[in-house]
């Protein structure tokens, strides 16, 4: 078995799981461990079995804001948010993180989520105004989350502990990292502080050292699970699917909804739900 030692990830035989197609860690060493190191100082949870989409073009932003739930189009870049993406009868087809670029939009889902998503992108956008592609095999991504997480960021890329502490929810910055290009975000992912990293694929091994140098400790999806319950997030799949109304999954409470842009893709059943009628069913937590 593996140690929990501050400055070192030392391998052992984690546990893995397929997710949709994609292979994930559940844990390095166990479950608890990781969770009480989430709580107490910093973990390093590697995210890479979610999906990322990247939207191009000058109307990238104003593309995305007609699927999504959303008001991407007042986002500038270095900004981001969470949206839901819907069905005509307003059913959640996925939630989404997005992350306004320079010249592009980049969007992240679940793994389960992530076929619908590709759907909509597929269906809706006209490759020609806003080229997209895939980016999931290209580019990985590292979650850093706990009390010191803002510090081990700062070993990981350089940026400043304090600047990020600033951030915004889905704000972002970019840092060159051993000559990568690597997009730090601000995360509201748990009830902890949070970052995640998207990196080029060569770039994953080297981060991830650089966080285990600084006191990480490895996390698999077993104790992010706890933790995401706990913080209230549902998870497309799991929580919430396309049988959903975006209120039913408390989305309206993570902030994913704007009740004053303009049309998207299920717009009318989320203003009916809202502002003149409600749910019989809202997803909630139960404290022991």
């Amino acid at each position: 078995m593996s140690e929990l030692v501050a400055g070192t990830i030392t391998p052992a035989a984690p546990s893995y799981a397929t997710i949709a197609g994609a292979n994930a860690v559940m844990a390095h060493t166990n479950a608890a461990a990781e969770y009480g190191a989430l709580r107490q100082r910093a973990v390093v949870v590697d995210r890479s079995h979610r999906v990322r989409l990247r939207v191009s073009g000058a109307k990238a932003t104003e593309i995305i804001a007609g699927l999504v739930t959303n008001d991407t189009q007042a986002l500038q870049p270095g900004q981001g948010q969470y949206a839901a993406a819907l069905s005509p009868k307003g059913k959640i087809i996925a939630d989404v993180r997005i992350f306004v670029d320079e010249g592009s939009v980049l969007t992240d889902t679940g793994p389960r989520a992530g076929d619908g998503w590709r759907e909509m992108i597929q269906k809706y956008v006209n490759p020609r105004l806003a080229p997209h592609a895939d980016e999931t095999a290209g580019l990985r991504t590292i979650g850093v989350y706990g009390p010191t997480a803002r510090h081990v960021v700062e070993a990981m890329t350089g940026v400043n502990s304090s600047a990020l502490a600033l951030l915004p929810p889905y704000a972002h910055v970019r840092a060159m990292v051993d000559g990568a290009p690597v997009l730090v975000a601000r995360t509201p992912e748990l009830a902890a502080d949070g970052y995640e990293l998207f990196a080029p694929t060569p770039a994953f091994a080297a981060l991830w050292q650089r966080a285990a140098k600084a006191g990480a400790v490895a996390c698999g999806l077993a104790a992010w699970e706890i933790a995401r319950v706990e913080a209230g997030r549902p998870e497309w799949g799991l929580d919430m699917d396309d049988t959903t109304l975006v209120q039913e999954a408390n989305l309206d409470e993570l902030h994913a909804i704007s009740y004053t842009k303009g049309c998207y893709v299920g717009q009318e059943i989320v203003a009916r739900v809202h502002f003149k009628g409600h749910v019989n069913r809202h997803l909630r937590g139960l404290r022991a």
